[in-house]
């Protein structure tokens, strides 16, 4: 009788048209988030040990500071307008053409500030020139409103497909410029044809769809209950790009394009690890969610999933730690050895983020003010650590802020922030979970 039960309830699972069509639906973000890895990782690396470490240093250092301002452009809308999308998807319309011009104003704001700043920052004319070529392709974000839509009404494939065309196509371009020995100018070049062709792509793919004109629609008053609702996520996208590239600029102001290039390249190594704990977590998540009700199952699971985290997360860093020296000499070969030590110690980051990204995501649901600080906390210290780490030991010294400032923000702030303590207890029961002895 248990086995017919189950049978027909797998037979009602896969034949309901909700769960199909969300299983499809996050089939192909995991899909795009995949190729992405693997495509943008390995030609990213072809790149790096092509251009060597100062071209990809002063490369990297531009990417770093327009990513830092990116944040002001895309206004904090993306999760409103797709909640508001779900909510009255009638008025279509009216929310993709507002958060349109919204961001088109913004992304020429923001075009205009880095053109000011990288003007008095720059050291050379050339630094100038690579970072305001990359920041033109700011403007071309505010096409992003388009998948909105396709989040909204669960069509993940037109976002997902979309991007790997676009990708592909880039990566082929990428590898041309290496195969014919292109100077590092056209390598920038092919960062703003990105943001174009992915605009492009993505008003053809809307077109093709006969979905009416949102360019014509902009409505004040939608437009500023956007960016009333708005403001605390534009705060946290913005502290998030500073901690997340903050390094690179510091590290090009005070050591120089090499030192960038090397800190760059093992930034990758460990970056790339990340799709792991956001994969696991989004799959699992909505098990842990459905026993919100049932404390005591809801932080058992909660236990469970930082265990499998955190130690998935610390073998991995011990690997990369150990084996430094022969992954950046197979992969970006002799110029880069001096980014051995630096990846030695920016391993344990993924040890911290993967331990971790079960409380985070848990936070999403019930402490979103909390996350918040704790982000604006990650910005601040890793800009504190740099200045006094980065001077004594060089791009090794980022490395180190880098996880101590992981630490900071993370089991260190959930054990000092008395509404986030009950966070710091469940990490820390799953890192005692496997000894014996210890009943969760």
């Amino acid at each position: 009788m248990k086995i017919e039960s189950l049978k027909l309830k797998l037979q009602y699972v896969l034949n309901h048209q909700g769960i199909r069509r969300y299983s499809v639906n996050t089939l192909w973000l995991f899909a795009e988030q995949i190729l992405r890895m693997i495509v943008g990782f390995l030609v990213g690396v072809w790149v790096a040990r092509y251009l060597g470490p100062e071209k990809f240093g002063l490369f990297s250092y531009a990417l770093a500071f327009v990513s830092i301002f990116q944040g002001i452009a895309k206004l904090g809308l993306d999760g409103i307008v797709v909640r508001d999308l779900v909510r009255e998807p009638e008025k279509r319309e009216i929310y993709l053409g507002s958060s349109f011009w919204l961001k088109f104003i913004g992304g020429l704001l923001t075009i205009f500030i880095i053109l000011i700043v990288s003007y008095f920052t720059s050291d050379t004319f050339q630094t100038f020139l690579f970072i305001n070529i990359i920041a033109a392709g700011i403007i071309f974000q505010s096409f992003e409103v388009i998948d909105f839509y396709y989040q909204a009404t669960v069509q993940a494939k037109y976002i997902s497909l979309r991007k790997m065309i676009q990708l592909i196509l880039s990566s082929i371009i990428k590898i041309m410029l290496v195969l014919i020995k292109a100077e590092l100018v056209w390598f920038v070049l092919v960062t703003l044809f990105d943001a174009v062709s992915l605009a492009i792509f993505n008003w053809f793919i809307y077109k093709a769809q006969r979905l009416p004109n949102f360019l014509k629609y902009f409505n004040l008053d939608v437009g500023k209950r956007l960016l009333k609702d708005s403001w605390p996520l534009l705060l946290s996208s913005i502290a998030v790009a500073i901690y997340m590239r903050i390094d690179q600029v510091m590290i090009k102001n005070m050591l120089g394009d090499k030192e960038v290039g090397l800190y760059s390249a093992t930034v990758r190594l460990v970056e790339v690890w990340y799709f792991i704990p956001i994969i696991i977590t989004q799959s699992v998540f909505p098990a842990i969610v459905s026993k919100y009700n049932e404390k005591s199952k809801f932080y058992r699971r909660l236990v469970m999933l930082s265990a499998v985290m955190g130690y998935i997360g610390l073998f991995i860093s011990i690997t990369l730690s150990i084996f430094s020296y022969l992954i950046i000499r197979i992969l970006y070969g002799e110029k880069y050895m001096d980014a051995v030590p630096i990846l030695s110690i920016a391993s344990f980051s993924i040890f911290i983020v993967f331990l971790m990204s079960a409380v985070s995501r848990r936070q999403s649901i019930d402490m979103q003010g909390i996350a918040l600080q704790a982000t604006i906390l990650s910005a601040t210290a890793n800009i504190i650590l740099n200045f006094i780490f980065i001077p004594a030991y060089g791009a090794k010294g980022a490395a180190l802020g880098s996880v101590l400032t992981q630490f900071i923000a993370g089991p260190f702030f959930a054990f000092v922030h008395p509404k986030a303590r009950e966070n710091f207890y469940i990490v820390s029961k799953g890192l005692l979970l496997p000894f014996k002895g210890y009943k969760l």
